[in-house]
């Protein structure tokens, strides 16, 4: 259906190169995943596609017809006007009107591509099941969750029914079952003959789909089958367990072996990626560590592990904030409670958003909420900070009522919010500056810290950057770093991976892991679930209530029909059970 050849693209009178000669063949009727790390070129290339970019060399034809991609008018080619007719795009970044309702966005969208009665009807019809948006159609899109934002713009760019649908992301802050919705709607396309571009940073997402593209630095480095990258890695992949009280400090213990490419939490076990070598010598190594650490048992690769491997393993083996949070100062008792919800409950009109939840989380531990988009996750986040105030119940942190407070208290707290809250128009260096200046950081301390976190995060060559021209991962990057400056003893994250490539997905859990060594507390939310296996303890919320409390493995026992559960098997029951019994 689509063949690139030789594209390659140029910004900034050629000094930096986001495409260098990209060629594939996308077949027709298949969903085609690209997939990289954050700078690769993947939105770049899919926007070349859609007609938005001109690329500085190269061609695209399409069904066999030549593209007019550098507007030279010659009739024999498809012109950008027609391509525009064949195509619907989505792009990464939320493009629709957030003034207007659900409803009234489908309605503009419709009127565009000169929908009209009953097969409008039907298009919206389908759309709003599919996306189980119809109880929200006269929410304002400004008012949605990211996930349900995401699954409107889906919902509009698949009006038109087009011959080629171009994804950016679409599932970047969806929950599960709302990411197999998402799936369940592109499949439908297929049976339409749509061929689908499918830019994505959820690995087992790609792994599903019939065809992946990885891209590097702005070249292909893996075209094929998801299926043929795993063979590569068969046989190089084990779990350890027996270290459940030592997982953070094994994990990175191990990571540290030349031998080992990664080095994931899952439960209370460690899995591990090796280059090919003999894994003896490293169980031999940890053996002398941890005492009851077993031998290691191999398992069967994901494309995850594949993906890692062809990118050449993790650079980045040990977190620079080890040595940073050592100057943590801890208030009050630290074999108590520092986060502590009880009863909190938030109305916004007749909506209760949060009904009751109560909670607990000692020092030096990672609690992770997890739950469908909409399910309150955010807004217990916001009263826990004392961002805004809840109906009745309390929350306190350290002993002290959140809603009294001071702003010097307040000082204990870390937050980084679901959406990118920094000042965009301000460069990198700017945003540290004034986040320091928040926090009553002052002096040598101040300007030194304000170095570490530029070093620490890869930031310095971008210091004089605008945040909002930043990449993702970059502007995710630089929101933690924001959070944790003054070094605080209570950690609340609300999806700080959202939509960040694997690697650097990685490198935050290593962040993240190294601060809970040195007692630091986290409060956490995600929609990855291999992620939330970091979690010490989880509570799994739906509907404003929590459903299901423990740990991750005791959280999958709730799978018993599933030879080994994951959490994933786990969420989607959970919130199935809950349906069941309210239908």
């Amino acid at each position: 259906m689509i063949e690139i050849s030789k594209i390659s693209k140029t910004f900034c009178d050629g000094k930096i190169t986001a495409l260098d000669e990209v060629s594939m063949l996308i077949p027709s009727n298949k969903i085609v995943g690209i997939i990289g790390p954050d700078g690769a070129g993947k939105t770049t290339l899919l926007r070349i596609v859609a007609g938005i970019l001109t690329p500085s060399s190269g061609h695209i034809s399409i069904d066999g017809r030549d593209i007019d991609i550098y507007e030279s008018g010659d009739s024999s080619m498809m012109s950008i006007h027609e391509l525009s007719t064949m195509i619907s795009y989505m792009p990464q970044k939320f493009g629709l009107y957030e003034d207007l309702s659900v409803i009234e966005n489908l309605e503009l969208y419709a009127q565009l591509h000169g929908i009209h009665g009953e097969a409008k009807n039907e298009a919206f019809a389908r759309a709003l099941q599919l996306t189980r948006l119809e109880c929200f159609r006269d929410r304002l899109a400004g008012n949605l969750s990211g996930g349900m934002k995401q699954k409107l713009g889906l919902a509009c760019a698949i009006l038109k029914k087009p011959q080629i649908l171009i994804l950016d992301e679409p599932s970047v802050g969806v929950d599960p079952i709302s990411r197999l919705d998402l799936i369940a709607m592109v499949n439908t396309m297929l049976c339409e003959n749509t061929t689908v571009l499918w830019s994505t940073a959820y690995l087992d997402e790609a792994e599903e789909l019939d065809h992946v593209v990885l891209l590097n630095c702005g070249k292909t480095i893996f075209d094929g089958a998801p299926q043929d990258a795993v063979k590569d890695v068969v046989g190089r992949v084990f779990m350890f367990t027996g270290i459940s009280t030592q997982k953070r400090s094994f994990a990175s213990e191990v990571l540290r072996e030349d031998v080992v490419l990664d080095s994931v939490i899952v439960g209370q076990s460690v899995k591990v990626l090796t280059d090919g070598s003999p894994i003896t010598d490293v169980y031999e190594g940890m053996k002398s560590k941890f005492n009851d650490v077993r031998a290691p048992i191999g398992i069967p690769p994901k494309f995850e592990d594949a993906c890692i491997d062809i990118l050449g393993g993790m650079k980045e083996k040990e977190s620079p904030l080890i040595d940073f949070m050592r100057g943590v100062q801890f208030a009050g008792d630290r074999s108590g409670n520092v986060v502590e919800a009880k009863k909190l409950t938030k109305r916004f009109g007749t909506f209760t958003a949060v009904d009751g939840i109560s909670f607990s989380v000692k020092c030096g531990k990672i609690f992770g909420l997890l739950g469908p988009n909409g399910s309150g996750k955010s807004t217990t986040f916001k009263m826990l900070c004392g961002l805004i105030r809840q109906d009745s119940g309390s929350a306190r942190i350290n002993g002290i009522d959140v809603a009294d407070m001071g702003s010097d208290a307040k000082k204990n707290i870390g937050y980084m919010a679901q959406k990118f809250s920094l000042y965009p128009t301000l460069s990198v260096w700017q945003n540290l500056e004034f986040a320091a200046g928040a926090y009553g950081l002052s002096g040598q301390h101040r300007r030194n810290t304000i170095r570490k976190m530029l070093d620490m995060f890869h930031l310095d060559k971008l210091r004089n950057i605008n945040a909002g021209a930043l990449s993702l991962g970059f502007k995710q990057r630089l929101a933690l770093a924001c959070a944790i400056m003054h070094s605080p003893p209570v950690l609340f994250l609300d999806e700080p991976t959202s939509g960040v490539d694997p690697i650097t997905r990685k490198e935050f859990w290593l962040h993240i892991n190294a601060m809970v060594v040195h007692g630091v507390s986290v409060v956490i939310t995600t929609h990855f679930m291999d992620e939330a296996e970091n979690c010490d303890e989880i509570a799994m919320i739906y509907k404003g209530k929590i459903r299901a409390v423990g740990s991750p493995d005791e959280i999958k026992t709730a799978c018993t029909d599933v030879p080994e559960p994951t959490l994933n098997h786990a969420f989607i029951k959970i919130v199935s059970d809950v349906d069941g019994k309210v239908s």
